[in-house]
């Protein structure tokens, strides 16, 4: 993992994208992307106006329990509201370009034996991360902030 530092990172990886599915929807793409060592596998709806996305782009991902690099949790503020009022405090979401808040709601155990799925909706706009348990290892049911840049 390449390391931004945080206490709270649960999962991070670059990844590539190699399809976007048709479109049901005005404003969201489906993304399926393949991790550099080709061992995770994820798909992801995103608001394409926020974030377009297009076959080829490569992406680092972050999944963590709090934006604070020290790892605490977060108050009663949410992410922006520290952008708006100006606050000098610095978060992992200043470094990212597309950020979700979600939850963490299911897992399944990969065919093989070796490999896991993680469930998780950011309000309805749904994730799946398939790839090895000693990958996978940190997630467990819970909320977690996505964070998403192009490399």
């Amino acid at each position: 993992m390449a390391g931004l530092g945080s206490d709270a990172q649960l999962f991070e990886d670059n990844f590539r994208v190699h399809k976007l599915s048709d479109k049901k929807y005005d404003r969201v793409d489906r993304i399926y992307a393949t991790s550099e060592d080709k061992s995770t596998e994820i798909t992801l709806d995103i608001n394409n106006e926020l974030f377009p996305c297009k076959d080829g782009d490569e992406l680092h991902m972050v999944l963590a329990t709090s934006l604070h690099y020290d790892g605490s949790k977060d108050d009663e503020r949410g992410w922006r509201d520290v952008a708006k009022t100006g606050a000098s405090e610095s978060t992992l979401a200043d470094q990212f370009d597309y950020v979700c808040y979600g939850k963490i709601y299911k897992f399944e155990d990969g065919e093989d034996g070796q490999t896991i799925k993680a469930y998780i909706s950011f309000g309805g706009l749904l994730m799946s991360l398939v790839g090895p348990y000693k990958k996978l290892t940190p997630l467990r049911v819970e909320y977690v902030y996505l964070l998403v840049r192009r490399r």
